[in-house]
């Protein structure tokens, strides 16, 4: 015997449709086609637009820039070479808008590499001077090539590192030719100098290796300015430990929201081929929202415990300050979780696409975690400023490479969740007020139960 409908009627039987008239309609491709055409088309156009010409869009790399060089006595006179190069590389024409150069000593460029705030440093020693006025002395036997030192700063973004420590070499070159020239008239001033007073001596002219040294004397030493450990992805563990915290608010708010919606009869549970529908049971938009949230807050400590254990424990990747971490994930997870079920609360249907556009399709290429943002189109670099993708990558940066430093992006990481999680609240809260106002409730309130009919009285018969 079929159970009985909750309004306490028989349902009608369910009308059958065969599965070749039902792909005849119309009403089920068209939606199906403008939905997965525009996600397709938009998405290329986020991704592919942000990573199209990074070199192109690069505007103001920041990259430290280090004079340490102490001058050298030449032909009785005082030459600061490392202040001259450091003053011309600073107004290059090339690179005036692309490059920000920040000109510091080198403690306080370790100290910008140890927060992230530069791609990578280029160095000018101590003994750059003397190291070039030895080559225009007398013919060395060994004669040792001045050096700049070339810094990079994974922790910073490795694509972003890569970057400047491209960017640093090229101006080693180019500073390089630049010596070379001046060396090479110079070797020719002092021998037209010495015929010209008719000296008897004079010094062997140099051989093929040390004419080609002159040259191009200047060599470019690559080291690391802030070392990862081996088990950092190469400054990328950070993006995706924050990948795994953003889906896990965007992908446990929609599980959240099904199963309360499950709980409440609003949709059926299929589990393999069983399927049990629970009576509907009425609660308000505000209720529905508020429990939803509860729970995402709740749950949010053990996925970002789990998302530990895993990254940590199971994989290893290199990190400190665990607690902080866990704190922080959890929040950033929750921050998420209720961001996407604001979404679903506003949009009903379409949230989950449009909570994956919000979080996902805008965020990845706005993050700067692998394209730096100083390397992005102007539009991206506008939505960095508030997209929280790009707040959380910060956080987890500094916790990970940056010993949990405020000045590394956390404090404004925390402030930007905090205020994220507080906005996707009221928002949530908003909307489903005025929804629940309006009497737009998810569930029809059932029915109040039909009256009896009254007792017919017996008529007497005469």
């Amino acid at each position: 015997m079929p159970a009985p409908h909750p309004t306490g009627t028989t349902p009608p039987r369910a009308l059958r449709v065969s599965a070749r008239g039902l792909l005849r309609r119309r009403s089920l491709w068209l939606p199906s086609a403008v939905v997965l055409g525009l996600l397709s088309f938009v998405l290329s156009l986020l991704y592919l637009g942000a990573n199209n010409d990074p070199v192109g869009s690069m505007k103001d790399l920041p990259i430290a820039l280090v004079d340490e060089d102490r001058g050298a006595q030449v032909s009785g006179r005082e030459v600061d070479l490392g202040a001259q190069i450091t003053a011309r590389i600073a107004a290059s024409p090339d690179l005036k808008g692309k490059v920000a150069w920040k000109q510091v000593d080198r403690r306080s460029a370790d100290d910008l590499m140890g927060q992230g705030k530069v791609f990578g440093a280029l160095v000018v020693p101590k003994d750059f001077s003397a190291s070039v006025a030895a080559l225009a002395g007398p013919l060395q036997h060994e004669p040792h090539p001045p050096t700049m030192t070339v810094l990079t700063n994974p922790a910073a973004g490795s694509f972003g590192s890569s970057m400047a420590a491209e960017i640093n070499r090229e101006v080693v070159r180019t500073t390089s030719a630049q010596v070379g020239d001046q060396l090479t008239r110079q070797l020719e001033r002092q021998a037209g100098s010495r015929a010209a007073s008719g000296a008897a001596e004079r010094p062997a002219a140099p051989g093929a290796a040390a004419q080609l040294m002159i040259a191009d004397p200047v060599r470019a030493v690559v080291t690391e300015g802030h070392p990862l450990g081996a088990h950092s992805g190469l400054g990328l563990s950070a993006f995706f430990y924050t990948l795994v915290l953003v889906l896990g608010g965007m992908l446990g708010a929609n599980v959240i929201h099904a199963q309360v919606d499950t709980a409440l009869g609003y949709l059926p549970s299929d589990t393999g081929p069983f399927r049990t529908v629970k009576p509907v049971q009425h609660i308000s938009r505000v209720r529905h929202f508020l429990v939803g949230s509860v729970l995402m807050c709740v749950l949010s400590m053990l996925t970002s415990a789990l998302a530990m254990a895993a990254a940590m424990g199971v994989v290893g990747i290199d990190a400190a300050h665990l607690a902080h971490l866990w704190i922080f994930g959890t929040c950033a997870t929750a921050a998420m979780g209720i961001t996407a079920l604001a979404l679903l609360a506003a949009f009903g249907s379409p949230g989950p696409i449009v909570s994956m556009l919000v979080l996902i399709g805008l965020a990845i290429p706005s993050a700067g975690a692998t394209i730096p943002l100083q390397a992005l189109p102007g539009f991206y670099r506008w939505l960095a400023d508030f997209e929280p993708f790009r707040q959380v990558v910060d956080g987890v940066r500094a916790l990970l490479y940056f010993d949990a430093q405020a000045d590394a992006g956390l404090a404004r990481a925390w402030a930007m969740v905090g205020f994220g999680f507080t906005v996707s609240l009221l928002l949530g809260l908003v909307v489903t007020r005025l929804y629940d106002r309006r009497g737009l409730h998810r569930s029809a309130t059932p029915a109040p139960a039909p009256a009896p009919a009254p007792t017919p009285t017996p008529v007497p018969v005469g």
